[in-house]
């Protein structure tokens, strides 16, 4: 079985967020980027399917040389090869077509993809990297097994949870539960080492099409002061959810 992992180069949830050009670009100074999380669920389940059931692991992201540390961390933790498309990555519908193309040319049987990047939240990739190349699909996966040409899994459903069967090839967008996040992996020395020595092709752009373009970024309004009020003074809590806050 052939497994492709999607890697998203994503700024680590700590990192102090800015924006350049009158608030249109996103400032990458100081910045520590990581494995997106959902991503990095993925490719530990697809470890599980290289140890348990000899299959090969792949890894992928659309990205400038910038976002090659991240996918050498990818190898670290055990993936065979990595691809990077050499393309800036501006919205889900590009970033889908460049994927479908080395989808198709590589002919992998399952696609991993995180159910969203914790960057842009956009969630879009996945179903359209589906729908490009004609795969199978389940979106909010928390459980995946393969046996042969099938596949059973596990998703999150309004109010519960749904298991299906399908078959491959597929395309899941994985997040939380995939894997418990203890069995995530850390890259050892030796891993390191390796990854070094492993193949990361970089492959020029099928220059898809932009559909969007980001115009203006907004950071959060700032939380507001906090008001204590003693224990023992319940009404001018009252008074102060009443009359301030217009919560009761």
């Amino acid at each position: 079985m052939k497994v492709l992992v999607c890697i998203s180069h994503v700024p680590d949830t700590t990192s102090k967020i800015n924006f350049t050009d009158g608030d249109s670009k996103f400032d990458t100074n100081g910045v520590q980027f990581v494995i997106n999380p959902n991503d990095e669920f993925g490719l530990t389940r697809a470890m599980w399917f290289k140890e348990k059931q000899g299959a090969s692991v792949d890894v992928v992201n659309v990205g400038g040389a910038e976002t090659e540390p991240t996918l050498r961390k990818a190898l670290a933790i055990g993936a065979d090869n990595a691809i990077r498309v050499n393309a800036e990555a501006k919205d889900g519908f590009q970033v889908a077509k460049e994927l479908a193309k080395v989808v198709q040319d590589g002919g992998y049987d399952l696609v991993i993809a995180g159910r969203e990047s914790i960057d842009y939240n956009g969630g879009m990739v996945p179903g359209m990297l589906s729908e490009l190349t004609g795969a199978n699909f389940v979106t909010n996966c928390i459980s995946l097994e393969v046996e042969g040409t099938n596949a059973t899994a596990t998703r999150e459903i309004d109010g519960g949870k749904e298991t299906v069967t399908t078959s491959l090839p597929l395309v899941i967008a994985g997040q939380k539960g995939l894997v418990e996040e203890s069995d995530l992996r850390i890259p050892n020395m030796r891993g390191i080492m390796m990854a070094r020595k492993k193949p990361l092709n970089v492959v020029e752009a099928a220059n898809a099409e932009t559909e969007t373009t980001s115009v203006k970024f907004e950071k959060p309004v700032p939380k507001g002061a906090v008001t204590l009020v003693d224990a023992d003074n319940l009404d001018e809590l009252v008074n102060l959810l009443h009359n301030e806050a217009k919560v009761i």
